[in-house]
């Protein structure tokens, strides 16, 4: 009888294990059935890799190191300088009937710029011939008061307040003659217009007024002229780079539109407020104008250090200038070249057949000596 139990619970106990390994083996199941599809890696190929048949025809040179001074190039812009930029001032108020010259253009000292109708010099000219007219009383009374004075018919108190009359009625005359001269106008002849002139000769770098327009007196100015004989090219220079740039240090300037013009600049200040987001102080450099640099004109500063630092040279036929960026060819293994991006610097003075190279390429490196024939190889 025990016997028979002992059999019925082990046959139980089989069932249970049973029923639990098949349970895990469909719960494995089910994770193996959710479970990502193994990924699929697609190969392609090394665009910067170029396979050419008879590679031996493009010779290669390695790339040498050479010590030089350490420089620090930064991007600016041509400003005016300020203390060169000259307000037109119009001392009436009255209605622009004439505007001669506009925003850019380049005027002479002396030049007529703008045409206004006063009321203050109808105003002036009605003040001044009442003085006119106030004066020649004035001197009659104190004439005849004289004559009778001389004749003793009058006293000398009377001489002494017929003078004082002429006296002021010159000064009333004198300062509404300068009133109008002030305003541009002769005292002599009657006009209600006020012509105003170019105070020095520069170009028009700011206009506040258009034809018809009213013009306040000392208000805000119709005209900005700027001398440009002299300008500045404000840059900025990275907060780690600041103890390369001291006051009175001369830098080269290089312009984008005239590659080949070369311009000489001393610092004259450096801001004392670095901006925030980029972490750059703005160095002023003062920069004598031969007549072809404009407001606004992108420059490049180049400030040499004191200090000496190796720069990698290749021969200057190696690098290809394409799009605005400077590459290299490589020799690789299997008859193939890579095309390698560098930081093309500037040719040598003393050997004009050789270039620096800034970054993208270490002395010692293989090059192909001839870029410009491989690439042209390449591109058949």
């Amino acid at each position: 009888m025990n016997t028979n139990r002992l059999e019925i619970c082990l046959l139980l106990i089989s069932l249970a294990l049973l029923s639990l390994h098949t349970a895990c083996k469909q719960a494995q199941a089910d994770q193996a059935a959710g479970a990502p599809p193994p990924p699929q890696v697609v190969m392609f190929p090394d665009a910067s890799l170029f396979t050419v048949d008879h590679p031996e025809q493009f010779p290669t040179a390695a790339a040498t190191a050479r010590p030089a001074a350490s420089e620090l190039v930064v991007t600016g812009a041509v400003n005016p300088d300020v203390a060169r930029n000259v307000p037109v001032v119009s001392l009436a108020s009255g209605r622009v009937v004439g505007i001669y010259a506009r925003l850019g253009d380049t005027v002479r000292k002396g030049q007529l710029l703008l045409r206004v109708r006063s009321d203050d010099v109808s105003g002036g000219f009605s003040d001044y011939r009442h003085a006119v007219a106030d004066e020649v009383l004035a001197r009659a009374q104190l004439e005849r008061t004289r004559d009778l004075y001389d004749h003793g018919a009058e006293s000398k108190a009377d001489l002494e307040v017929a003078q004082d009359a002429e006296d002021k009625a010159k000064v009333d005359l004198e300062t509404t003659a300068e009133h109008l001269r002030l305003l541009g106008n002769d005292p002599a002849h009657f006009n209600t217009f006020v012509d105003i002139y170019a105070p020095v000769t520069g170009v028009i770098t700011d206009q506040e007024v258009t034809n018809a327009a009213t013009v306040q007196s000392f208000g805000t100015n119709p005209f900005t002229i700027s001398d440009l004989s002299d300008v500045w090219i404000i840059c900025d220079v990275y907060e780690n780079d600041m103890s390369t740039v001291r006051l009175g240090d001369a830098a080269d300037i290089h312009l984008n539109a005239y590659p080949a013009l070369a311009l000489k600049g001393v610092v004259s200040n450096i801001g004392a407020i670095l901006d925030p987001n980029i972490r750059t102080a703005k160095v002023r450099l003062e920069v004598h104008n031969p007549g072809v640099l404009r407001v606004g004109m992108f420059a490049t500063a180049t400030f040499h250090g004191q200090t000496t630092e190796m720069h990698t040279i290749v021969p200057a036929s190696a690098i290809l200038h394409m799009h605005d960026r400077d590459f290299v060819y490589l020799p690789a293994p299997g008859n193939k070249f890579r095309r390698a991006e560098v930081v093309g610097g500037d040719v040598l003075p003393d050997n004009t057949s050789l270039q620096e190279v800034k970054s993208g390429l270490q002395p010692g490196q293989q090059v192909v000596t001839n870029a410009l024939v491989l690439d042209h190889v390449l591109g058949q």
